[in-house]
């Protein structure tokens, strides 16, 4: 085969694919067809020593809140994340914020993510920094749809304001003790909340422009 015949078969190919390599859904979207293995047994924590500055760190908070606080301790991919309770969350923050040994005094992030197989599928995750040790952290916590409480850590990091008032909008956890837990980017009176993953992708009607609808992503039109 010449470099001509070559060229033209490797163009036919990536016609015939969509963004990330997909094929042959007809999703727009470009993510159809990707599916990430998530455990439904729960958290499986990782075995100290854990390297780096973990060990001193989870020693660290480990000595400055209740025993039942950490749930477990998970190093993956050069990161820590230490799984806590729903209703220690403050107080973990609360520690790690104001230990001599911790420091951490930014809160960069409130996020929330679905994992519909767990039965606590509304996980929350908070990314902390540390400024005077250059350090950081991931703490996370986990609720179910029928018990979705958390507590709200204002208090700790008012930075989290706006941040659990989305993660609240877009996924139903609630946030207790937060000072005023409404909607924040969709009207105080839709149903649902848009970002877990039983939520329909299209098909609904758009409040804003008369009997418009959105269509699903395997409905679109395709621009192959």
């Amino acid at each position: 085969m010449d470099g001509r015949a070559r060229s033209e078969g490797r163009l036919m190919n990536d016609e015939e694919k969509g963004l990330f390599g997909v094929s042959g859904t007809g999703d727009t979207s470009g993510f159809g067809g990707l599916v990430r293995a998530v455990p439904t047994a729960g958290v499986v924590g990782s075995e100290p020593p854990y390297g780096e500055y973990f060990d001193e760190l989870v020693d660290s908070l480990s000595s400055e809140v209740d025993t039942d606080a950490i749930q477990a301790v998970v190093v993956d991919r050069g990161e820590l994340t230490i799984h806590v309770a729903p209703n220690r969350v403050k107080a973990v923050c609360q520690a790690l914020r104001d230990s001599e040994n911790l420091r951490f005094e930014l809160c960069n992030s409130v996020s929330g993510v679905d994992y519909p197989e767990q039965t606590n599928r509304l996980h929350v995750t908070y990314h902390l920094t540390s400024m005077t040790f250059r350090r950081r952290v991931r703490v996370e916590t986990a609720v179910s749809i029928e018990d979705p409480h958390v507590d709200s850590v204002t208090e700790v990091y008012p930075t989290a304001d706006w941040q659990e008032r989305e993660t609240y909008d877009m996924f139903g956890v609630v946030f207790d003790g937060h000072p005023n837990l409404t909607r924040i980017l969709m009207p105080d009176d839709w149903q649902g909340h848009p970002q877990r993953k039983d939520y329909p992708l299209g098909g609904i009607p758009v409040e804003y422009k008369n009997d418009a609808e959105i269509a699903p992503p395997d409905e679109r039109r395709s621009y192959k």
